[in-house]
């Protein structure tokens, strides 16, 4: 497959790819080039939804056509392409995470690694991470990467409710969940960060190409 690939999602929203995988330079052009969508001025334009390698852009099918649409589209992401990738490793918000490693899975997970849980938490927070994308629940940010010695599958068994403020490991990635919702990551830790609040403005802490660091406390 060719790039930029530029696919419908239905008769209102168009996808427009920029790559395949998990990686911090190609989601730092994601970013950046949901940014340029924004600021173009397009006719009809409503929401640009970043996720990992693309981008979900959605539109008023009674203001712009689809076909018209895809073609400024794809002068927009080809020019993305054209540049030298931004440094997704400097890009973004930095947001400093104060947690308490007392999650219910440390010894379990360290137990799994071979490693102290002392030495989990150490790599674990030795990382600035990058919201690769927001989804699963409001304000629920993908973070990474994560340090390889750390990556584990996630739960056999997903737990039925993992409370607000967990802050958890799966595959190559880690995360905060905002509110008590079922899951199936490993629980390193807690913290009193509210990710996501319906009455602030905006309601999520992170946003996409924001980063993200975690800060041990007792």
């Amino acid at each position: 497959m060719t790039y930029p690939h530029i696919l419908p999602l239905g008769d209102s929203a168009l996808q427009v790819s920029l790559g395949a995988g998990v990686d911090v330079e190609l989601s730092a052009r994601v970013s950046r080039l949901a940014n340029e969508v924004r600021a173009a001025g397009l006719r009809g334009l409503g929401g640009v939804v970043p996720a990992y390698s693309a981008l979900a852009v959605h539109f008023d099918p009674c203001v712009a056509e689809s076909s018209a649409l895809a073609e400024q589209l794809a002068v927009l992401a080809a020019a993305e392409l054209a540049r030298p990738a931004p440094d997704g490793n400097k890009a973004g918000t930095l947001h400093v995470i104060p947690v308490c490693y007392d999650g219910p899975d440390l010894e379990a997970v360290a137990h799994q690694l071979e490693l102290a849980p002392t030495e989990v938490v150490q790599r674990h927070a030795a990382r600035t991470y990058r919201v690769l994308f927001l989804g699963f629940v409001p304000g629920f940010g993908y973070l990474g990467p994560l340090d390889p010695s750390l990556a584990l599958p996630r739960k056999a068994e997903p737990r039925l409710r993992v409370s607000a403020g967990a802050v958890a490991i799966a595959g190559e990635q880690t995360a905060i969940y905002p509110t008590e919702t079922p899951g199936g990551w490993h629980l390193l830790g807690r913290t009193k960060s509210v990710l996501f609040d319906p009455r602030r403005s905006p309601p999520n802490l992170l946003a996409a190409g924001d980063r993200v660091r975690f800060e041990p406390v007792t």
